[in-house]
């Protein structure tokens, strides 16, 4: 099956690939966190997609970003002032805001998509997170989901500490923050994740240090093109408008990253097949 490379890529330390990870799925071509953007995804090869959680009233997991869903969907209002069947009275809009015939989906069948096919990304999902993985475990798909969070490990093995090690659990480093080597070396002393979220809106010495710090621990990096602060000025912007992609990507790939979140997938999985960096 498709995920079991996918899979075995993330843990593969010496794979070269890198790999790419879809943003909220392919929102420039249907609404963001929708099954369209994700099968998108799948269909142009992307190696995982992001999604982001909400509750509804009634206990469902959905996927949705924003804490209200005025932005994406044709209702207002809090999720979880709602019930799943309430909320499927609405449709989710375009990047134009525009309603579509595209309903908000819940995890579960977002899991049920991506089967087999494409690794998930579970970002702003901490919070549910033993939820999820009851959710991952009934549809078969823990082996192909990464949860994250941007918490001291302490916290994370308190607060979820009996699922912790059956997951693939990711930590958000912000290495701007004065105790993120303190935090990493947490991380590494009980746990020695398999990957790390780095975020940094610099790349000066002390930044590159900690990349390489982590890198050398022998973890994967995964770093956000989305918007510079994210990445020390690397972003996608840079890559397509100011048509800099190798100061861009080809920088962000230079320090070791292995995973690059991006809101151009097509784009990226252009630049790295043409640089022999993905299939």
């Amino acid at each position: 099956m498709i995920k079991n490379q996918l899979r075995a890529n993330l843990l593969d330390k010496n794979n070269h690939s890198v790999m790419v990870v879809s943003h909220r799925g392919d929102w420039r071509n249907a609404p963001e966190n929708s099954l369209q953007a994700i099968q998108n995804c799948i269909d142009m090869g992307v190696d995982m997609v992001e999604v982001d959680l909400k509750k509804t009233k009634d206990g469902h997991l959905i996927v949705m970003h924003d804490q209200t869903i005025d932005r994406t969907t044709t209702g207002k209002g809090k999720p979880e002032n709602y019930t799943l069947e309430e909320l499927r009275r609405f449709r989710l809009k375009n990047g134009a805001a525009h309603k579509t015939t595209h309903l908000i989906p819940t995890l579960e069948e977002v899991m049920l998509l991506c089967k087999g096919k494409i690794l998930v990304n579970i970002d702003k999902g901490y919070d549910y997170f033993k939820e999820a993985y009851c959710i991952l475990e009934k549809t078969g798909t823990v082996d192909q989901c990464v949860i994250k969070a941007g918490l001291p490990y302490e916290q994370v093995k308190v607060e979820n500490g009996e699922v912790l090690d059956k997951v693939i659990f990711m930590p958000v480093i912000n290495l701007n923050k004065e105790d993120a080597e303190k935090i990493i070396d947490s991380y590494q002393k009980h746990l020695k994740p398999i990957a790390y979220e780095l975020v940094f809106d610099n790349d000066e010495k002390e930044t590159l240090r900690l990349i390489q710090k982590v890198r050398d621990s022998g973890a994967r990096l995964f770093v956000n093109s989305l918007w510079p602060k994210l990445c020390g000025g690397h972003d996608d912007d840079r890559a397509v408008e100011l048509h800099q992609p190798d100061e861009s990507w080809g920088w962000i790939i230079a320090q070791g990253a292995k995973l690059i979140q991006t809101d151009r997938p097509a784009l990226l999985l252009e630049y790295l097949r043409n640089k022999k960096l993905h299939d």
